[in-house]
């Protein structure tokens, strides 16, 4: 998983830093920190991260491996369902 952020684009609203302060963090008022490789582990928040952005100023780039975790998470969570879930 990758981030990229377009400085430009972004208006310091922090949306991301409330929502994945491990990877976004604000420095002043306008400025954001961010880590462009994130964890595995964060990958819930830094989604959640990416599309609270008013401004649309975060792009997530998944890799192939990101892809596959995302793919055998979606089929067990499936399974159960499939197999007598709420009804």
């Amino acid at each position: 998983m990758r981030l990229v952020v377009d400085l430009n684009r972004c208006q310091g609203y922090a949306q991301c830093a409330f929502l994945a302060p491990d990877v976004f963090a604000m420095h002043g008022d306008e400025s954001l920190l961010y880590n462009p490789e994130p964890g595995a582990e964060q990958r819930e928040d830094v989604v959640r991260a990416v599309a609270a952005c008013p401004v649309g100023a975060i792009l997530l780039e998944l890799t192939d491996e990101d892809m596959a975790g995302v793919v055998s998470q979606d089929t067990v969570a499936g399974a159960g369902a499939a197999s007598g879930g709420a009804r």
